[in-house]
């Protein structure tokens, strides 16, 4: 079987570069603003419902984005694909 032209190994190479796109879309978001705004002097931290508004900022909102793009990802990005090779033999 060629895997250039089996459709699920298409698929499958598109859905982990997502995969991917998505975790460094997660690094990005958490490293620009934990040492974006965490990079100053603890007394000149502003805070945000009682936490560090970089902590807020990055872990917070961070994971409530990424809770998102993962939902929205997962419903009209990802598809549906059969594990079988739809070779199988006949037994009877």
């Amino acid at each position: 079987m060629d895997m250039r032209k089996d459709l699920r190994f298409r698929i499958a190479h598109r859905e982990a570069l997502i995969g991917v796109v998505l975790a460094l879309i997660n690094i990005l978001w958490w490293y620009g603003f934990a040492y974006g705004l965490g990079s100053k002097s603890p007394e000149e931290y502003t805070y945000i419902l009682g936490f560090p508004a970089w902590f807020f900022w990055s872990c917070i909102v961070g994971f409530l984005v990424m809770v998102v793009l993962v939902i929205l990802t997962v419903k009209f990005l990802l598809t549906d694909v059969p594990l079988d090779d739809g070779e199988e033999e006949q037994t009877e």
